[in-house]
């Protein structure tokens, strides 16, 4: 079973920049598409993006395309989020999850305890 844990987190003022990563337990890492959601204080489960298993493929939520972009590491087990010019609104905890590509969360199947970025003006 794959275990997740993420991390990069933090402080940051709007227009700066954070690097989550989210680093794999286990041998199926490299078989499994990856997803980052975030949740607000208040709010449901969000999709942010979702990069299939060979990293070919990737998608955004509109929010955050062309801002945020998702990477993935199979040799290190590890996939990526780059967040620049961060905005108030992105302040969340976010979450990695592996499982299926896709942006419904019922697709991923094993979940990270998730980081907080939080974005001040």
């Amino acid at each position: 079973q794959v275990q997740l844990v993420e991390s990069g987190g933090g402080l940051v003022q709007a227009g700066g920049s954070l690097r989550l990563s989210c680093e794999a337990s286990g041998r199926t890492f490299s078989s499994r598409a990856m997803g980052w959601f975030r949740q607000a204080p208040g709010k449901e489960r969000a999709f942010v993006a979702t990069i299939s298993w060979s990293g070919g493929s990737t998608y955004y939520t509109d929010s955050v395309k062309g801002r945020f972009t998702i990477s993935r590491d199979n040799a290190r087990s590890t996939v990526y989020l780059q967040m620049n010019s961060l905005k108030l609104e992105d302040t969340a905890v976010y979450y990695c999850a592996a499982g299926k590509y896709g942006v419904a969360p019922t697709l991923y199947n094993v979940w990270g305890q998730g980081t907080q970025v939080t974005v001040s003006s």
